[in-house]
């Protein structure tokens, strides 16, 4: 498929999901059962609107069932199952019945779009292939869907969190991999948050990445809590109040939190990346000469700029008035529909400072198994 996006300056190659894959080898497969002649190519119309023209790799003729396999081409977008072989198995049968077979995942978890205990082939995927069987007129088939090197791919995937064991999931909602694709790792969270909340009373704990969550087990907080959200500080805050999540944990690196303290909700460094303005703002608050100040705007890391502004700074209330002003942004964002605590440290000087509840909201809701 030779469809491309212009992306910050760059040519981008789309690419197409498992779930097209899928619905295009049980095509190809069904054309080889019923006629007898080799298909080479499978055309195919995926929810987008696209019209695809599809290799078939792959065709066995077994004793009453054709297999086709069609690869998985993520374009640039940077996708574990890019190269993946999909593949449908198909014969005649009474009615028609889609499964998943090797190396597709099973459900094992609430709160996914799929009933526990099936095949992890997602609604969009599953229609795609229905309407693919439902073009075959006065024809029933038994349709296995499989992936042989899905169990091992799945490893490098959210799925055994997300209890989808033995494979990968078979995905797609247009059809279609944009690549880069912010909307996509919004909605791979998303699923672990829809899972998550069903075992929340309530509360919850976020952090931006493996730093915070790390951070976040020194406090002996229970992992079933926390949740990483990546840079999209403003969308889960959103998402926790349509969900009705009252209290929130905050616990961060000042590399990421201190963009909050300036308001900004997309913390990634192409969007928002005042760390050190902001610093060196609450620096010159707080008394620090021009000479410290200058020193630390220059820094490479924030961890740096710390180092220059705690010669002049007093500590504890330095980073106070950052907890708060953290708290208060996020709180004002939300328009105080959630109750928000904060928790900050850096890597080389740990903890730096937090709310005045925080140790409460931990204590009450987030240590227990």
């Amino acid at each position: 498929m030779e469809k491309y996006i212009y992306r910050n300056g760059k040519k981008l190659k789309y690419g197409f999901t498992t779930g097209t894959c899928a619905a295009a080898a049980t095509k190809a497969a069904i054309q080889r059962l019923l006629t007898g002649e080799i298909v080479n190519k499978v055309q195919i119309q995926v929810p987008k609107g696209w019209v695809l023209n599809l290799k078939v790799e792959l065709t066995e003729v077994l004793n009453e069932s054709i297999l086709c396999c069609i690869r998985k081409d993520a374009g640039d977008d940077p996708d574990v199952t890019d190269g993946l072989l999909i593949c449908s198995k198909v014969r005649l049968n009474k009615k028609n019945v889609v499964i998943g077979g090797v190396g597709v995942g099973k459900v094992t978890k609430e709160g996914l779009p799929v009933p526990l205990g099936k095949a992890a082939i997602n609604p969009v995927p599953m229609q795609m292939i229905f309407l693919v069987l439902d073009n075959f007129e006065g024809h029933q088939f038994h349709v296995e869907i499989t992936v042989p090197e899905g169990e091992l791919i799945a490893k490098k995937t959210f799925n055994p969190k997300l209890g989808i064991l033995n494979g990968i999931s078979i995905l797609g909602t247009s059809g279609i991999v944009e690549p880069m694709s912010l909307e996509a790792l919004k909605d791979s969270l998303m699923i672990e948050f829809n899972q998550m909340k069903n075992h929340l009373d309530h509360s919850i704990v976020f952090c931006p990445g493996n730093y915070g969550k790390d951070y976040a087990k020194t406090l002996l907080i229970h992992e079933k809590y926390i949740l990483k959200i990546s840079n999209y500080v403003g969308f889960f805050l959103n998402r926790l109040v349509e969900h009705q999540i009252k209290d929130l944990l905050f616990i961060g690196h000042i590399g990421k939190l201190i963009k909050i303290a300036a308001g900004n909700f997309n913390t990634h460094s192409k969007i928002s990346d005042a760390r050190m303005e902001t610093l060196v703002a609450y620096g010159a608050l707080h008394g620090a000469s021009q000479k410290t100040l200058k020193k630390a705007f220059n820094a490479v890391t924030t961890d740096a700029a710390i180092e220059h502004l705690l010669k002049e700074v007093d500590k504890t209330a330095f980073f106070q008035d950052i907890v708060n002003q953290i708290q208060f942004k996020m709180e004002s964002h939300v328009y105080k529909a959630l109750h928000i605590e904060v928790i900050l440290f850096s890597n080389k000087h740990g903890f730096l400072g937090q709310t005045k509840g925080a140790m409460k909201l931990i204590n009450e809701n987030f240590t227990g198994n």
